[in-house]
């Protein structure tokens, strides 16, 4: 392998980079003669052979090809699955150095995106664990047209369509990647149909598995394309004979072509078809098609944080605006006078009215539909909540959504998100509309990934 010193910045050409940062993606950035590239491999401080694979006019994008010299931050991951996986991409990058580019990449966002300075940021928030942190993980089936073999795992790093087989996880609990190792045993010796995600053929989609941290019980998700799941008999005795710690199985039918690990219709294999979790000592039934956060311990700390800055001292109302299955609603509800939730999707709706009842609380409800139009549409409902917890998806807050929050302007609110740039841009026309943002709490939910989540406090007098 030559490596070229000239500006040549034609694809497949090799040049020498030193790299200095990670990018807000995960990717490592570097320059060729002044243009930045970014690589898919390779850690700041490390002089790397960079091949080029597509020369951008602001940009290049490039693969590492060999490191020449590596970082004393680099470590050896544990994963055996690392240089293939898309999943733990830093994995051989020190822990407390990527915690530094996490907040790095809040700090980044909110002066590059939102155009802050003298940001509010605090110091970020560790996770208890690194390793076998995730209540739920998703595995995908693959199979190649003509190829008797199939896969049941995770994703190639920068492929949607190729699958490689995983032994061991070291996200999830050990017991689950025993489950995980027998149901691809299960369906290879039962020879059931794999669905091909090109032809749009076949019978087998996905397998999540679930866990709960409070009881250490496990949910089997078994995702499908239509029809009666196979040997359905033989799978539940072999389950209960293997596994006493699998709770319940249920089974997803996907009939659509969309490759998601979600059906429109579900039916109970065994069991109650939900496990409970626990959070701030409160209990929450997860379903197969819950929305739940993924790490359960440090999800404690994250709405800890967010009750502490939301400063409830008893007789406030409280609005819980996209509320998902009422985790943070339900444990404000326990400092607050009153709290109303809102969510766009009916079921999960049905699993916090559950999840409220459940735990005794009566001085909740929810709402269902989208923010902006019960917001426009609803505004009594919204009148005298001086407090505010906002919890939206990576997008961020849907544009009318957010000016009707600004209209309504609760004095205290507290935004929860998942997404750095998104939150810069929220965060911004928040500050330009009269609020003061007091502090941001970066919490790493999700170590060994370039993800990060986040908690902040804007004030209005």
């Amino acid at each position: 392998m030559s490596v070229n010193s000239s500006p040549d910045k034609h694809p497949g050409v090799v040049h020498e980079v030193e790299l200095t940062d990670l990018a807000f993606d995960g990717k490592a950035v570097g320059k060729i003669d002044g243009k930045v590239i970014f690589l898919d491999r390779g850690l700041p401080g490390e002089r790397v052979a960079a091949r080029i694979v597509k020369n951008r006019r602001k940009y290049i994008i490039g693969r590492v090809d060999k490191i020449i010299e590596a970082s004393p931050e680099r470590v050896e991951p544990p994963c055996a699955h690392f240089n293939v996986c898309g999943g733990c991409t830093w994995q051989d990058l020190n822990y407390e150095k990527q915690l530094y580019y996490k907040e790095k990449q809040v700090k980044d966002c909110l002066e590059h995106i939102g155009h802050f300075r003298d940001i509010p940021l605090d110091k970020i928030t560790a996770a208890p664990d690194i390793f076998h942190y995730r209540n739920k993980m998703e595995f995908s089936f693959n199979t190649t047209d003509g190829d008797s073999k199939f896969h049941l795992g995770l994703h190639e790093r920068g492929h949607f369509d190729r699958i490689f087989d995983v032994d061991r996880c070291f996200l999830q609990d050990e017991r689950a990647n025993e489950i995980l190792l027998w149901f691809r045993d299960f369906v290879a010796r039962h020879d059931i149909p794999i669905y091909d995600v090109r032809q749009h053929s076949g019978y087998m989609r996905f397998l999540i598995i679930r866990r709960s941290f409070a009881s250490g019980k496990f949910m089997l998700n078994i995702v499908t394309s239509e029809g009666e799941l196979p040997y359905r008999e033989a799978l539940i005795e072999d389950v209960r004979r293997r596994f006493d710690n699998v709770a319940t199985i249920v089974h997803n039918i996907n009939t659509g072509q969309s490759n998601i690990a979600k059906g429109e219709s579900e039916e109970i294999l065994y069991g109650d078809g939900y496990i409970t979790e626990e959070v701030l000592g409160l209990k929450f039934r997860l379903y197969a098609n819950s929305f739940f956060q993924t790490n359960p311990r440090q999800a404690e700390t994250l709405y800890r944080l967010a009750l502490d800055l939301a400063e409830l001292n008893g007789p406030e109302r409280v609005m819980d605006l996209y509320c998902g299955t009422g985790t943070i609603g339900i444990c404000a509800s326990r400092r607050a006078a009153f709290v109303t939730g809102v969510e766009l999707e009916s079921s999960a709706i049905a699993a916090a009215e559950q999840n409220a009842a459940l735990n005794g609380i009566d001085n909740i409800r929810f709402l269902s539909g989208s923010v902006q139009e019960l917001m426009r549409d609803n505004p009594e409902a919204f009148a005298d909540h001086p407090v505010a917890i906002v919890d939206p998806p990576r997008a961020g807050m849907h544009p009318k959504a957010l000016k009707h929050l600004i209209n309504f302007h609760p004095p205290r609110l507290i935004f929860i998100s998942c997404n750095p740039a998104t939150f810069a841009r929220d965060a911004r026309a928040l500050v330009d509309a009269g609020y003061s943002l007091d502090k941001i709490i970066p919490v790493d939910m999700f170590p060994h990934t370039m993800h990060i989540e986040l908690v902040a406090r804007f004030n209005s007098p």
